[in-house]
């Protein structure tokens, strides 16, 4: 979707170099009715030809300059400390990020009236009855999950309008940045290597640039609230690598099935999970791309063949 007004929207990327940040900034580039600026933790935007400032959101005067001076309509937080099993160590520094650095931003967002779009995780769910809808009640059983159910929580309390975004699994073509689960898996199989890939933790697979056609449509209807954004279909992370597989015809047999308790992680993960989509779908039209099409998407956009 193209965002068409007659004045330009002036949008903040924060966390523009990660994943989902750098295929935020690479669609609204595109946007001649959008005044974009990126920031992020590190000194060079990986992304060329764009307005970049250096931020780290845990410092609350650097965030108040930036949102104060730029003015942005809507902020887009694609940052976070993501590191599941390292979160259950690193506490101190995963709060900080995840909880008092969503606090900064919701503040100075409420202080110009801007609208902060948020990214959060169905890690806030225990994964006992999933999928879950954006009414089912939270109960993160990581310390991960504790953070991101905190931001969501500090959002709420700061006054500001806001939009949550609950999604999970993302996957997708970014060219910078350690590789998704998608080319971990064909990088691992072309290479003969053997991969460990739990059976029993169902999600919904999530298309990076279907989330940021949502984010998309949220901002040209100004939706405020929680909304579920998934992918279409529903399976086991071993369903998804054979998938995977077949595509690109690699060898199903290096695929090792295995059993969440038995890797022995730090953080527990919610197994039964995964999102329904059927309010983003209601009320704009959210229409995810089934992971077929998304692979072939994939295949061309980075040259797999």
């Amino acid at each position: 979707m193209i965002l068409t007004d007659m004045i330009k929207k002036r949008i903040l990327i924060v966390g523009s170099n990660g994943m989902l940040g750098q295929r935020l900034t690479e669609y609204f580039l595109k946007n001649n009715d959008v005044e974009l600026l990126c920031a992020s933790s590190e000194e060079k935007s990986l992304i060329p030809n764009v307005e970049y400032k250096q931020l780290d959101i845990i410092q609350k005067n650097d965030v108040k300059k930036i949102i104060t001076n730029f003015f942005p309509d809507f902020i887009l937080n694609a940052a976070a400390y993501t590191n599941v099993d390292k979160a259950e160590t690193e506490r101190e520094l995963c709060w900080k990020i995840n909880v008092k650095g969503v606090e900064n931003l919701a503040l100075y967002s409420w202080t110009i009236d801007s609208q902060l779009i948020h990214i959060s995780t169905d890690y806030i769910f225990d994964g006992k009855n999933g999928p879950y809808t954006e009414n089912d009640l939270p109960n993160p059983i990581s310390y991960y999950g504790r953070t991101k159910l905190a931001s969501e929580n500090s959002i709420k309390a700061s006054g500001t309008r806001f939009t949550i975004i609950r999604t999970n699994v993302l996957y997708g073509p970014a060219k910078y940045g350690r590789a998704d689960f998608v080319k971990w898996v064909y990088n691992s199989l072309s290479n003969n290597n053997q991969i460990k890939i739990v059976t029993d933790q169902i999600n919904n697979p999530t298309y990076i640039d279907d989330l940021v056609q949502a984010i998309s449509k949220i901002i040209y209807y100004k939706k405020e609230g929680i909304y579920n954004i998934g992918g279409k279909e529903l399976l086991s992370r071993y369903d998804f690598t054979k998938i995977i597989a077949d595509y690109f015809n690699l060898k199903k047999e290096l695929i090792l099935p295995i059993l969440t308790k038995d890797l022995n992680q730090p953080a527990k993960r919610p197994l039964r999970s995964g999102l329904i989509n059927l309010k983003a779908e209601t009320e704009f039209g959210y229409n995810p791309k089934s992971i077929i099409e998304t692979l072939e998407l994939m295949k061309n956009e980075l040259g797999i063949k």
